[in-house]
């Protein structure tokens, strides 16, 4: 695991791929957990991109990540993007990895990203607290046990009206139950 200032040139290389190529972003998973809760290490960079534009670019765009030095399996990610699904690309000097997400988890989550300062002087899309939030809800619902503390501090620092609405979509979603008991423990028994 790392430090997030490692991620930085990777991240400036592939944002300036996105942006060429008019695909909208976010960043979301540990940097989202980091932004709006606790402090901690991540493994990799996440990020959710618009698939539309994605499907619409796609040759230009693998042809000029390519060029930029990552590292994918061409045939993998074009059978992700064709089915909306997570990609990988590892950029190779710095060894990060980077997971694009080519589908939205959260309908509408691009259209509600906000704009924070990432690094010094670099300030990027990141998903909206409510929406880190229920994408955090629905990992935890397919096993992932980190996303449970993840949650509880995402939900620490959230303004009344966010929780409200996470309370209400995770009702709608059918995992209020899923969303209490995640809130009911402790994050003590998390630490090792």
């Amino acid at each position: 695991m790392r430090g997030g200032e490692s991620f930085q040139p990777a991240l400036r290389k592939l944002v300036s791929l996105l942006d060429r190529f008019g695909i909208r972003f976010h960043l979301t998973g540990g940097i989202a957990s980091v932004a709006y809760g606790e402090p901690r290490l991540t493994q990799d960079i996440d990020l959710v991109v618009y698939s539309e534009r994605l499907v619409a670019v796609e040759d230009e765009f693998l042809a000029a990540v390519a060029d930029a030095g990552f590292v994918f399996g061409e045939a993998t990610v074009r059978r992700a993007i064709a089915s909306g699904r997570m990609f990988q690309l590892l950029e190779p000097d710095e060894v990060v990895k980077l997971d694009l997400y080519s589908r939205c988890l959260i309908p509408g989550e691009l259209d509600r990203s906000v704009s924070v300062e990432i690094f010094p002087g670099m300030s990027l899309p990141l998903v909206a607290r409510t929406d880190a939030a229920l994408s955090k809800l629905i990992w935890i619902s397919r096993g992932s046990h980190r996303s449970r503390r993840d949650l509880r501090w995402i939900l620490a620092g959230a303004r009344p009206e966010e929780r409200a609405t996470v309370e209400r979509v995770a009702l709608e979603m059918g995992l209020g139950g899923l969303l209490a008991q995640v809130l009911d423990e402790s994050d003590e028994l998390d630490r090792s």
